[in-house]
């Protein structure tokens, strides 16, 4: 399994080590000093985007070659950058990280030639930087891409900045969506004692106690003792942080899976013609399926099927169903499609996105509707719970055939959220609606029948994303609470007007 998908140590354990090796300094120190706590053995992933890295070694014929320690997954994957080194504020729960290796990116037939190397997160001002050698010249600390800072700081929201539409050599990057960012601890804080790498440590005092203290504010508390499975022995995490390993969950490498969920919008421009676009339709959910508010994405749930993390596979199918329905006249619908036993298939980073299909009461079972790509090929579970998070979906030839045409093959459709729960009482993430609209959990509807989506503008999502305590920094003030689609719902309704008849004549052919 690759080194990126390394789980990350709770900074709890770092900050209460700290604190325990230097308690007497820290008392007769200035309020400042006290705050600053070091840090160490951290390490940053990113991919920027996916679409520019695809763009490099296709369009572009290009390359990427990491260097100084850093390294690429496979596949043309996300990034990694090492040997992390900082301080986090106790005072103000903020840490800044700085980070060893460079990535050159060259192409030759697109004639450019960039390397960003000297990679620093700050939590305090939400944001990613480095520096940037371009045509011969470097600008150091160019701010990269803002970063909706979260508590666990895991596949991190992030948006590029103009300076990186600028370093990439296109204005289009600027304020879009890049890849998610994880930072994550993978070697101890105090080179000289491995205890920080647990969550407890038998030989300072107060180790006992990081987690009510520290936790509830700085680290998550959720993995109190994923470091070390039977005693929790801080001395044993040292070595078990370095690479995954079946101590590190209780689940086997392979199984059952015996819970989960699916986000997934299908396509927001799609929901907004049915909704609120010439269509003048409804969405409903049903089968224990949910919608985020403001007509946002779906939540498909009750996930079974088999996992082997050994092999990096995985097939899930999924509870729910959503209906689409529209263009109504007397009664009749010349739209009404419903999406019911989704499954989901993954073999490394590539996979399948099926669906039962039925149209005007003729249905299909087990339509490939989408090409899955993730950003890892590694399917790794971290507290027996696999997550895969904004995999890209692109429809297929059959998935077209299914919108009757609609949209053609290689359409970008909606990103995919995944989570599967490996043994029982593993505990889901709270939500995994797709394409930027988080899609309400089981207990967390976001719609309900489905009449009710009348609106585009309403608040997006039942989770905006934002994280109260531990890490501070951007949390909510980024803006997640948006509405993803409010801006351009009104052009995608628009632009559908002209095939909104395309479709319903379509389909009063099929129906006659």
């Amino acid at each position: 399994m690759s080194a990126i998908s390394r789980r990350p140590l709770a900074l709890a354990a770092a900050v209460a080590t700290a604190a325990a090796l230097g308690a007497t300094a820290l008392a007769t120190a200035p309020s400042a000093s006290a705050a600053a706590v070091p840090l160490s053995g951290y390490e940053l992933t990113w991919g920027i985007k996916q679409s520019y890295r695809t763009y490099v070694a296709t369009y572009a014929a290009g390359t990427f070659t990491p260097a100084g320690g850093a390294s690429q997954a496979e596949n043309n994957g996300a990034f990694t950058f090492v040997e992390g080194a900082g301080s986090y504020d106790s005072t103000a729960h903020t840490l800044s990280l700085g980070f060893r290796g460079s990535l050159n990116i060259v192409s030759t037939a697109h004639g450019f030639d960039i390397t960003l190397s000297d990679l620093k997160f700050d939590s305090a001002l939400g944001e990613i930087t480095a520096d940037v050698t371009k045509d011969g010249t470097t600008k150091d600390d160019v701010p990269l891409a803002k970063v909706t800072v979260t508590r666990d700081m895991k596949d991190m929201a992030t948006t590029l900045t103009p300076e990186a539409g600028d370093a990439l050599g296109s204005a289009s990057y600027a304020n879009a969506a890049g890849d998610p960012l994880t930072v994550e601890q993978t070697t101890s804080s105090q080179p000289s004692s491995p205890e920080p790498t647990g969550t407890t440590s038998p030989e300072p005092t107060d180790s006992s106690t990081p987690e009510p203290t520290d936790s509830a504010t700085a680290t998550p508390t959720e993995r109190p003792s994923e470091t070390a499975e039977p005693t929790a022995s801080p001395s044993d995490s040292s070595s078990a942080s370095a690479s995954p390993s079946p101590s590190e969950t209780h689940a086997a490498t392979k199984g059952d899976i015996v819970d989960g969920t699916l986000g997934w919008g299908v396509k927001e421009s799609f929901r907004s013609y049915v909704v609120s676009g010439v269509a003048q339709g409804k969405i409903t959910v049903s089968g224990g399926a949910t919608q985020a508010a403001g007509n946002g994405a779906f939540t498909f749930v009750d996930a079974t099927g088999s996992y082997d993390t050994d092999a990096d596979t995985l097939a899930a199918s999924f509870k729910g169903a959503v209906n689409f329905k529209g263009h109504e006249s007397n009664g009749t619908y010349a739209l009404d499609l419903t999406l019911s036993d989704l499954k989901a298939s993954f073999h490394g980073a590539t996979g399948e996105l099926t669906a039962d299909v039925a149209s005007l009461g003729e249905k299909s079972q087990d339509v490939v509707l989408a090409d899955l790509k993730s950003g890892t090929s590694d399917l790794t579970a971290a507290n027996d719970v696999i997550t895969l998070k904004d995999v890209k979906a692109t429809l297929t030839a059959a998935g077209a055939e299914a919108f009757s045409g609609f949209y053609q093959e290689g359409t970008e459709l909606d990103t995919v959220n995944l989570s599967v729960a490996l043994t029982e009482g593993a505990e889901l993430p709270s939500g995994n609606g797709g394409s930027g609209t988080a899609g309400g959990s089981r207990g967390t509807s976001g719609g309900g029948s489905g009449d009710g989506y009348g609106t585009s503008g309403s608040t997006s999502g039942g989770v905006t994303g934002s994280v109260t305590g531990g890490i501070g920094g951007s949390l909510a003030s980024t803006g997640a609470g948006i509405p993803a689609g409010a801006l351009g719902a009104a052009a995608a309704a628009t632009v559908a007007a002209g095939a909104a008849a395309v479709f319903a004549m379509r389909r009063r052919r099929t129906e006659a």
